[in-house]
């Protein structure tokens, strides 16, 4: 018996299912909280999402199968949003300051040639914000900057951890700040 990995309840047959981004084996009752991630030995079985041409057409063929199916390019579970997201980069606020200061623009400046609040220039440049996409391409177009990271490359260039067998745990990616 196995835990499921979102409510604690003993199953003796989880289900891999992708929530916000990330694979998490849960039990039947939390399945419907996510997409369900085809494995190799749930390949022949039919679930919720199969689109299998053996499986079942009375399970396989109901309007959420189709419509995942169509949505997904017809082949398995659904595109999740997160694969396709791109990273900002950490120093984001250092690199809008600069090219500002560059410019030699103030904060409020900036801001009418954005069209937007001084006040979100401010936060962007002290990180307490987050720009959206609108405004972040709008900063990467006026200022001639790059905000987004390579696909994630960046970063993963100085990875250096992880085990001998390639699995990966929580401590492996956290930095704690002691």
């Amino acid at each position: 018996m196995v835990q499921c990995e979102m409510c604690g309840a003993e199953t003796s047959s989880p289900k891999t299912v992708k929530i916000e981004g990330a694979e998490l084996d849960v039990c039947s009752d939390c399945t419907d909280f996510g997409t369900e991630v085809r494995t190799e030995s749930a390949s022949s079985t039919s679930t919720k999402y199969s689109t299998d041409s053996d499986s079942a057409s009375g399970s396989g063929s109901g309007s959420t199968g189709g419509t995942t199916a169509s949505a997904g390019g017809g082949g398995g579970s659904p595109p999740d949003m997160f694969d396709d997201m791109d990273e900002l980069v950490t120093d984001y606020d250092e690199r809008i300051r600069s090219a500002r200061e560059d410019r030699e623009l103030s904060q409020s400046d900036l801001a009418d040639e954005l069209n937007e609040k001084a006040s979100l220039i401010r936060k962007l440049e002290r990180g307490d914000t987050l720009p959206s996409d609108r405004v972040q391409s709008k900063l990467e177009r006026f200022l001639d900057i790059g905000l987004s990271a390579d696909g994630g490359a960046g970063g993963d260039s100085e990875w250096s951890g992880g085990s001998s067998t390639g699995s990966y745990t929580l401590g492996d990616v956290v930095k704690r700040k002691d």
